[in-house]
């Protein structure tokens, strides 16, 4: 197939024209502005535009599809271009739904735990060799792409996103699915630029679980009261199947999750992420894996990018960085290196980045949210209020949002890394939260600045 990308720099985008190129088709792409690391991974590939720049005379009935990422303007010229000739343009999640419409079908949805989930899970089924393709939404080790797509596996494994599918299909992403097996991690509102309300939020999620095929299966975290509520009024003709934490005790830094009698020691840490381990298990169990087959797979998962991912440790201190930025999220998180770091200091710096937290009106929705912390630090970019057309954030409101008098904040990223490296030690536990990247923060550097004695 001839396959043209409008928009190819986007993190799902490029992986999913990366995939398209391992598996022979012809693949070309376009975009105004390219960052790292997808214009790396792309020039690696072969794929990297020319120049940078949208280009309507790319355009033509010669192509078979157009992928249409979130990135373009509905008056995008390729757009138009296209739409004028009546090619034929996807989104993404719709043109992965086409290619999996005849395998078994995994979404894993819900507002925080998604990737970390979908991880899991595909850890676990790579240790056992199953032949399967995914959608992920993070680099995960030992898997080239985040994307893989093929003819023979049986089964998809899809992270469920509820953002938008592209500018001219304003559904969710996983309403496109249709899942055979469906887990949803929790609800906590987020995207308050597409969903206003929490009402019109949870509805996506209504929506999505009435998406489910007849006689398939909802995992659900039972701990979620809303969460709970939403699954006994909606789906009919499913299997619901509900989880919770497990029991777990923390020793000498250290996380063991019990089965039965049986302690098992894991690399991650975390109550949430050991919730979101039990809802990978139901998951692998629906799908045909024992019990005792996941635990001998999970124990040995590191995590995903920037999911409580540690960065550097050099004796007792530790930096981790962290993709968290909703509040329930950010709360979670703290909450677990605090659990797992007693006798240490956390100190917590939280980027301001997504629409939602940059909004004024959203800010409240934080309070509380950083009281873990021993010394808790919010910084934004003023550039980033600018690019998404924000008035500018009010550093004492902030604070206010926050409900923490002695809560820092910075807008200059100088002054905040001179203030980490003048009062810290390197014995403590730095924890930097961000779906950006601190105004291109170094993560590595920063952590040998501050560990190295």
């Amino acid at each position: 197939m001839r396959i043209h990308f409008i928009a190819i720099g986007g993190s799902a985008m490029h992986n999913l024209a990366i995939a398209l190129k391992i598996n022979g088709h012809d693949v070309t792409g376009s975009d105004d502005e390219i960052f790292e690391p997808s214009r790396g991974r792309l020039k690696k590939y072969g794929l990297l535009p020319d120049s940078e720049g949208w280009h309507p005379e790319a355009i033509s009935k010669e192509l078979d599809a157009i992928i249409l990422g979130m990135h373009a303007r509905p008056d995008n010229p390729e757009l138009l271009r296209a739409q004028k000739i009546g090619a034929k343009i996807y989104s993404y999640p719709e043109f992965l739904y086409a290619h999996a419409k005849n395998k078994k079908r995994v979404v894993i949805g819900g507002s925080h735990g998604k990737t970390t989930i979908t991880a899991m899970i595909m850890h676990v089924l790579k240790y056992w060799k199953w032949d399967f393709d995914y959608l992920v939404g993070s680099k995960l080790r030992d898997f080239e792409v985040m994307v893989r797509l093929s003819d023979k596996a049986p089964v998809m494994i899809f992270e469920g996103d509820e953002y938008l599918s592209s500018p001219i299909d304003r559904r969710p992403k996983f309403h496109w699915y249709h899942p055979h097996i469906a887990l949803l991690s929790g609800i906590a509102w987020d995207h308050i630029n597409v969903f206003p309300t929490f009402e019109n939020y949870l509805e996506q999620f209504s929506v999505f679980i009435n998406l489910i095929e007849k006689n398939g299966t909802l995992i659900f975290n039972a701990e979620d009261n809303q969460l709970a509520t939403l699954v006994s009024n909606n789906g009919k003709d499913i299997r619901k199947i509900p989880y919770k934490t497990p029991e777990f005790e923390i020793k000498e830094g250290a996380s063991y999750v019990f089965d039965g009698e049986t302690k098992i020691p894991m690399k991650i840490f975390g109550r949430h992420n050991l919730q979101n381990m039990n809802g990978a298990r139901m998951v692998c169990h629906a799908l045909g894996l024992t019990d005792q087959q996941f635990f001998e797979a999970v124990s040995g998962f590191r995590g995903a990018a920037k999911r409580l991912e540690l960065v550097m440790q050099m004796g007792q201190g530790r930096l981790f960085s962290d993709f968290a930025h909703a509040p329930s999220k950010l709360q979670a998180t703290l909450e677990a290196v605090k659990a797992q770091f007693p006798k240490q200091r956390v100190i917590a710096c939280f980027e301001l980045h997504t629409f939602s937290s940059l909004n004024t009106d959203f800010l409240e929705q934080y309070a509380g949210s950083m009281d873990a912390a021993d010394n808790a630090i919010v910084y934004f970019s003023p550039h980033a209020l600018q690019m998404k057309r924000l008035p500018m954030l009010n550093k004492q409101k902030i604070k206010n949002a926050f409900c923490r008098d002695n809560l820092l904040v910075f807008d200059d990223v100088k002054k905040l890394k001179d203030w980490l490296m003048n009062n810290s030690s390197h014995e403590d536990i730095f924890l930097m939260m961000s779906s950006g990247t601190f105004d291109g923060i170094n993560m590595k550097t920063l952590a040998t600045q501050l560990l190295e004695e």
